[in-house]
């Protein structure tokens, strides 16, 4: 039975990386462009042909670098200087340029899917240094059964890859307890790395600086000199790698600001003008602080509302996190809270993802759980650590919860974007709760073409379609019902969820006045008129 002890793990390791690669591999083939990849991959083609940095300015460019891996397969033909917006620069590569998008997005995608498993064997080996193999296991059942991991790597976006980077760095520096010289630089790369993919990551620094002596400290002759040398070593190298995302670009850094940068002052603008950071990466701070100043409006629990919510993220966690997951992730905080043993992991596990957690809540886009995204790795790391609890029954509850979480995960296959857990009666319910990302983000029109041919050919079609594809192009004709008499629109009324939640006036009439008969993909509604 030896044999079985030893080969059991891996086994696991395979199934759960394995069936988390076929959702997302699925997810990747069915689903459309939605909003934001286009501008991604058109930036990515850009990045490839040109070398230039003029596009997306507002994220920096080594998430787009993983998304060109994609890219380059594909081999797309971009239209060389293209000078309309990076909104039209996407259609156009897509839609507009003879590529295929499928194939294109597909491709765009895999370096991600790729990237958020690898994510999984840091979670993995993490959970299993503060919790051993059972401990582990666990932690990776939880991440790679998470709908919302899934949900989001599975696409050419940057908000998992920029979480995977802030969670693997967190673990390089509790392994730089023992081997700070190795470990602290690489932890610094990684952190950099995240830093080189979303700005939104930023708040972390400080945390992270603080963790990285306090390992300096702890793993030889406690002296502050050293601890803070840890901290500026973590801090360099950390600058350094956004660096190099910016030179792999441009190695010579050609740069002219767009001329719709905002000027931004008092502590924010000295913030940003004393960062040692290239200047396209200051003004991309500039531009997300033009963002967030603006009046977006959000939807929750059907109250549609103009700003933001400070609770608004609590609340969307609540909804499309299974109760399992819900249950061992508070088990997990206060486990490495309370245990002794564990109490020195509870800065690293954490620390972070409070502070990212509390800037995402402070910030004004109410657009969906993928600005948390971070708590399904680091909770589930915390999570793995329930299994040290010395009561009889731990293993037992344990191992019945993450079976709950993958019957709630399985169940939602493959429509892993508008999940939402049982307590708010699953995926067909999330429209009346939440919007955006969090349900209808526009990954599903080749769905709806396949549907409106099947079911409704030949019949009169309009459409309100909130997502970056062109209809058109997947053979939906179709024309928009607010260009039109009220009296004039009969057939089928096509509407995409995030656009019904925010349905005012004569949009929100025509839903009124109308009999639901069909959805698809529990992101587009259609009504009978």
């Amino acid at each position: 039975m030896a044999w079985a002890r030893r080969w059991w793990v891996p086994v696991l390791v395979a199934l759960l990386l394995g069936q988390m690669a076929v959702a997302m591999v699925t997810a990747a083939v069915r689903q459309t462009p939605t909003i934001d990849e286009p501008v991604y991959v058109g930036t990515a083609a850009v990045y490839l042909d040109e070398h230039s940095l003029r596009f997306n300015p507002e994220h920096p460019p080594l998430g787009k670098l993983v998304i060109a891996a994609g890219v380059a397969v594909a081999d797309p033909r971009p239209e060389p200087g293209f000078d309309g917006d990076q909104t039209a620069l996407g259609r156009r590569l897509l839609y507009e340029s003879g590529n295929d998008p499928w194939r294109v997005m597909f491709w765009a995608r895999l370096p991600v899917i790729v990237l958020t498993l690898g994510f999984g064997l840091a979670v993995f080996a993490f959970a299993r240094e503060l919790a051993g193999r059972a401990g582990a296991s666990v932690a990776l059942a939880l991440y790679a059964l998470s709908p919302d991991v899934i949900a989001h790597g599975s696409l050419a976006t940057l908000d998992v890859p920029a979480a995977g980077f802030v969670l693997t760095s967190a673990w390089l520096l509790w392994r730089a307890r023992t081997r700070p010289r190795l470990y602290v630089p690489l932890a610094g790369a990684a952190f950099g790395a995240a830093l080189a993919t979303k700005m939104s990551v930023l708040p972390a620094l400080p945390v992270l600086v603080l963790l990285a002596a306090v390992s300096v400290w702890c793993a030889g002759p406690r002296r502050m000199t050293r601890a803070v040398a840890g901290g500026a070593v973590f801090a360099l190298t950390a600058c350094a790698a956004v660096w190099v995302a910016y030179l792999a670009v441009d190695p010579r850094l050609r740069w002219g600001p767009p001329q719709h940068i905002p000027s931004v002052g008092g502590l924010r603008g000295l913030a940003v003008q004393l960062l040692p950071l290239p200047e396209p990466f200051r003004d991309g701070m500039r531009l997300q602080f033009g963002l967030e100043n603006r009046p977006w409006q959000g939807f929750l629990f059907g109250r549609l509302y103009t700003g933001s919510l400070w609770y608004y993220l609590p609340a969307a966690l609540l909804v499309k996190t299974p109760l399992g997951a819900l249950a061992l992730w508070t088990a997990g905080a206060v486990t490495v809270t309370v245990l002794r043993p564990l109490r020195p992991a509870a800065p690293y596990l954490l620390a972070a993802p409070a502070v990212l957690l509390a800037a995402a809540m402070y910030g004004s886009r109410d657009f969906g759980t993928r600005y948390a995204v971070f708590l399904p790795m680091f909770l589930a790391v915390a999570a793995g650590c329930v299994v040290l609890v010395r009561w009889r029954w731990t293993p037992a509850a344990t191992a019945a919860l993450a079976v709950f979480v993958a019957v709630s995960s399985l169940r939602t296959f493959p429509f892993y974007l508008p999940y939402s857990n049982e307590a708010f009666g699953g995926p067909e319910r999330t429209r009346y709760r939440l919007h955006d990302s969090n349900v209808d983000w526009g990954q599903d029109l080749g769905r709806l073409a396949d549907r409106l041919d099947e079911r409704y050919r030949g019949e009169r079609i309009w459409l309100v379609y909130k997502g970056a594809g062109v209809p058109a192009y997947y053979g939906i004709d179709a024309r928009d019902p607010r260009r039109a008499a009220p009296d004039a629109v009969h057939g089928v009324l096509v509407v995409s969820d995030s656009a019904a939640a925010k349905a005012t006036g004569r949009l929100a009439e025509l839903i009124d006045s109308s009999r639901r008969i069909d959805e698809v993909g529990h992101s587009i509604t259609l009504y009978r008129r």
